[in-house]
């Protein structure tokens, strides 16, 4: 299906489609892979279906009367798209929203301790996996008893992520980790998801919009446009393949186009794969 590499595949999303309210037809027979200890990024602008693919992929359609009326997800060799998201997360297949989804009531350290309600362990594991994460983000040890909802957008991201790690996930389905933040703190969030993967053997599949940042941290990516896969590769071939420059990086390397030129650049470009 696609040129990586590697043979284990952990992840493997097949010819899906998704219908919202019976009638909406969103994702378009979408395939990808995740290879066991990748990372992967899922590309494209606003509305491309990103956050729709993975929530696909975790289950968590049903909660927005989304439905995956064709193709299939298999996680690690067993078909996953019937299971309830919680069996999905006691497999090892654990998803961060888009927008943080902090417990705003709670402070940072209880937001972290739910993340483990599907484990059942000791006291003295559980310290030690709170003690993992404040290893990744110190800064959340330094704010573990302030209010999540009075806490930075990155201090947000950073629980949210740590709160996923406290599930001991061997797949975390990352959804737009740089949006509404600092470039700095993007950077720092992106180191900290590639330690996870080289220290925790995390495999990632990662939606984002900024193609820069993504490619950048990411092992191979698919570019998404109008819920379907239009092009796929290893992450650096696609940061320098002209198209992916032009229309996600802002980059052209010949003069600068017509409108007229652009569109029917973007028609030629959408049947590229």
């Amino acid at each position: 299906m696609n040129t990586q590499t590697a043979t284990n595949i952990f992840l493997n999303v097949n010819n899906v489609e998704v219908i919202y309210d019976h009638v909406i037809l969103v994702l378009k027979g979408v395939s990808l892979e995740v290879q066991e200890g990748r990372i992967v990024a899922l590309l494209g602008a606003n509305g491309a279906g990103k956050s729709t693919t993975l929530k696909a992929i975790s289950t968590l359609l049903r909660n927005e009367r989304g439905d995956v009326s064709k193709g299939s997800v298999e996680f690690r060799g067993e078909r996953v798209d019937q299971l309830a998201p919680n069996d999905l997360v006691k497999r090892g297949m654990v998803q961060v929203m888009e927008g943080r989804h902090c417990f705003a009531h709670l402070s940072v350290e209880e937001n972290l301790l739910t993340g483990a309600y599907t484990r059942k362990i000791s006291r003295a594991e559980l310290k030690r996996s709170l003690e993992m994460v404040y290893g990744y983000f110190p800064r959340l040890k330094t704010r573990r008893t302030s209010l999540a909802g009075y806490t930075s957008g990155g201090e947000q991201q950073m629980t949210a992520i740590g709160r996923a790690l406290m599930a001991k996930p061997t797949m975390i389905l990352l959804d737009e980790p740089s949006m509404g933040l600092a470039p700095q703190i993007v950077e720092e969030i992106f180191e900290i998801v590639r330690d996870l993967n080289q220290r925790e053997k995390v495999s990632f599949l990662l939606a984002e919009q900024n193609t820069t940042v993504a490619l950048r941290y990411a092992d191979f990516g698919y570019i998404l446009e109008n819920g379907r896969v239009v092009m796929e590769g290893d992450a650096k071939e696609l940061a320098g393949n002209e198209d992916v420059k032009e229309f996600y990086l802002g980059i052209s390397s010949g003069a600068r186009k017509s409108f007229r030129d652009v569109k029917h650049y973007r028609r030629r470009k959408r049947w590229l794969a």
